[in-house]
């Protein structure tokens, strides 16, 4: 949400940006530390198929979350991502 996004090519409409070669991926001395809590009590609610998620459900309000941060640090509101330096001072 904050490194990339896609480019569209004009005169083909196909990805710019379409590998994952030139794709920026975070890296660990790009993510602050993490702290982690374990609840004291067992989790019992399976799917159909008897599985529970676990990374999805962190990750949903993340982007909203960093976008409202951005908004209440500098009253730009900043409604398409990737978030990028460029889109706060247009």
């Amino acid at each position: 949400m904050l490194l990339e996004e896609c480019h569209l090519e004009a005169a083909t409409g196909r990805y710019a940006n379409a590998n994952f070669a030139d794709y920026l991926v975070p890296v660990n001395a790009d993510i602050p530390p993490i702290d982690l809590h374990f609840l004291d009590y067992p989790d019992t609610n399976y799917s159909e198929a008897g599985v529970r998620g676990i990374g999805e459900l962190s990750s949903i309000g993340t982007a909203a979350a960093i976008a409202n941060a951005i908004y209440n640090a500098t009253g730009k509101r900043i409604r398409d991502l990737p978030i990028t330096p460029d889109k706060l001072f247009e």
